[in-house]
C-alpha cells in the first residue's frame, strides 16, 4: 500500500508529544550505565525502605498505604513532574465540556506532609535488581523493596515513518495534559464541514472504552457546535471490544449523521506531507486526526527488565504483584500482566487503585514476615456518550487457583434510563479519587 493509492489520507493539524523508537531505547540504556556512578541521595541509614516510582493512579495509593499501614517504614515517591493530571475524564475537556484542566490536576505536597512520604521529582534513569538501588537525574538512592508503577509508552515501531514529531500533526491525547490541549485547539479551530478521525490501536491498551467515548464526545460536539462536520473511528480491532452494545446504541441513536465506524489499522506516516495510511480506509480528506498508537509498559520498566520476552508488558505474581523476573520489586497499574483466567484486568485508573491497596498490603507483610492476602478488586469504568450522560461496567476480580477470576459484572441497561446518574456516579468517583492520592 503506497501513499498515491488508496487508503491515502491527507491531514493538517498539529500537536506535541515524543514517540518511543528504538533508538530511544538504546538512548535510555546508555544514560542508565551512566547514572551509575551518580552519588547516593537520602541515604537509607538502618530505616527500612519501599521506593515507588511512578505518582500516577497506582504509584500515590501505594506510597499512601504502606505508611498507613506501617509507619516504621520510610516511603520515598519518585515522580518526574510537580503535577498529575487525570486521564480518565480528559476526554470531557478536549470536547469542550470543560474549560480548564483543573479538576483533573492534583499536586502532591499534602500527600506528602499528611502522610510523611519523602517526595523526588527526578528522572528514573535505571533499576539494580542486585544491588537495590534506583538510579535517577539526582542521584542513586537504596530500597529494600521497589514498587513501579510506569504507567505506558507507546510501540510505533509498526507505523512506518512515525518519529519524535509525528504527534505535532496527528496528536494522540493518550497521556493527558499538553496533548489533550492540543487536540482540543485543533477541534475548536477546524472549520464547519471538516472531518475528524480517531485511530485507535490494536487491545491491549490504556482504558480499552476511552477511544469509544472520545468518539461520542467528539461526535456531539461537533453535532452542536459544527453541524456540518463528521467524524470517523478507525479501529484496528476487528470489533468494538468494550461496552459494545452500549456505545453502538449512541452512535445509531445520537450520531448516526455525522459518525461513521471503520475496521481499520494505522500503518504508515509522512510527517511532511502531513498524510497518513490507514488499511480498508476509503480516500477522505480529513482536518484533524487523533492516531492513538499501540502501547506497552512505560519506558523504565522496559529498560530494566522488568517486561516479557515481547518487551510490552511486566508479568507479576497474581498475590504481592511482585515481579516474576526480579526479587522485590513490584510492578502495578498499567504496566501489569496479571495471570488470570478469562477476562484480564483492564488497564485503568480504577485498577491501578485496586491493586495499589492490594500490592502495599503485601509489600508491608512481605517486610514483617506476616502472611500475604489474596487479590480482591473491583474495577468501575464510566464512559460518557453525550454531554449529559454516561454508562459504566463494573467487575469483581479474585484469586481463584493462582489466578484472576471475573466473579461478578455489571453493565448499564442499554437504553441510557441511568445515563444521567451514572454520569454523576462517574464525576463523584473522580472527584473522590484525585482526593485519596492528593491527601
Amino acid at each position: 500500500m503506497t501513499l498515491d493509492r488508496r487508503n491515502f489520507i491527507k491531514l493538517l493539524g498539529g500537536a506535541s508529544g515524543l514517540a518511543l523508537t528504538g533508538q530511544a531505547v538504546a538512548q535510555a540504556k546508555s544514560a542508565a550505565v551512566s547514572a551509575g556512578s551518580a552519588a547516593e541521595i537520602m541515604p537509607k541509614g538502618s530505616a527500612r525502605r519501599v521506593v515507588v516510582i511512578g505518582g500516577g493512579y497506582g504509584g500515590t495509593i501505594a506510597a499512601k498505604y504502606v505508611r498507613m499501614l506501617d509507619k516504621s517504614i520510610e516511603v520515598v515517591l519518585i515522580e518526574r513532574n510537580k503535577e498529575f493530571v487525570s486521564c480518565p475524564f480528559s476526554n470531557f475537556y478536549i470536547a469542550g465540556l470543560m474549560p480548564d484542566m483543573q479538576a483533573l490536576t492534583i499536586k502532591y505536597d499534602k500527600l506528602a506532609s499528611n502522610h510523611g512520604i519523602k517526595m523526588l521529582h527526578a528522572e528514573v534513569t535505571a533499576i539494580d535488581p542486585a544491588a537495590k538501588m534506583v538510579a535517577t537525574s539526582q542521584g542513586r538512592l537504596a530500597y529494600d523493596r521497589l514498587i513501579v508503577s510506569p504507567g505506558i509508552d507507546f510501540m510505533t515501531d509498526g507505523i512506518e515513518g512515525y518519529d519524535a514529531q509525528t504527534p505535532e500533526i496527528f496528536p494522540h491525547a493518550w497521556k493527558a495534559g499538553p496533548q489533550s490541549a492540543l487536540l482540543r485547539k485543533q477541534l475548536q479551530a477546524m472549520k464547519d464541514g471538516g472531518t475528524v478521525a480517531i485511530s485507535m490501536p490494536l487491545m491491549p491498551f490504556r482504558c480499552p472504552p476511552g477511544p469509544y467515548e472520545r468518539a461520542c464526545l467528539i461526535a456531539s460536539y461537533l453535532k452542536k457546535h459544527k453541524p456540518k462536520s463528521k467524524l470517523i473511528l478507525l479501529d484496528a480491532n476487528p470489533d468494538v471490544v468494550s461496552k459494545k452494545p452500549l456505545f453502538v446504541k449512541a452512535w445509531k441513536d445520537y450520531y448516526k449523521d455525522n459518525f461513521q465506524y471503520i475496521s481499520g489499522q494505522a500503518t504508515k506516516v509522512d510527517n511532511k506531507t502531513r498524510t497518513l495510511v490507514i488499511d480498508n480506509f476509503d480516500d477522505y480528506k480529513v482536518e484533524v486526526i487523533n492516531l492513538i498508537p499501540p502501547q506497552r509498559a512505560g519506558n523504565i520498566a522496559v529498560a530494566s527488565d522488568l517486561t516479557d520476552d515481547k518487551k510490552r508488558w511486566c508479568p507479576v505474581d497474581a498475590v504481592s504483584l511482585e515481579s516474576t523476573r526480579h526479587k522485590d520489586i513490584h510492578v502495578l497499574g498499567d504496566a501489569t500482566l496479571l495471570p488470570s483466567d478469562g477476562p484480564a484486568m483492564p488497564k485503568s485508573g480504577y485498577s491501578a487503585n485496586s491493586q495499589a491497596k492490594f500490592c502495599a498490603i503485601n509489600v508491608v507483610a512481605l517486610m514483617n514476615g506476616k502472611p500475604t492476602a489474596a487479590l480482591s478488586a473491583i474495577n468501575a469504568c464510566y464512559s460518557g456518550v453525550s454531554e449529559t450522560e454516561s454508562v459504566s461496567v463494573s467487575h469483581v476480580f479474585k484469586l481463584v487457583g493462582g489466578k484472576i477470576k471475573v466473579t461478578a459484572t455489571a453493565v448499564s441497561p442499554v437504553d441510557f434510563s441511568l445515563g444521567k446518574i451514572e454520569k454523576a456516579y462517574g464525576e463523584s468517583w473522580l472527584k473522590n479519587v484525585l482526593t485519596e492520592m492528593s491527601t
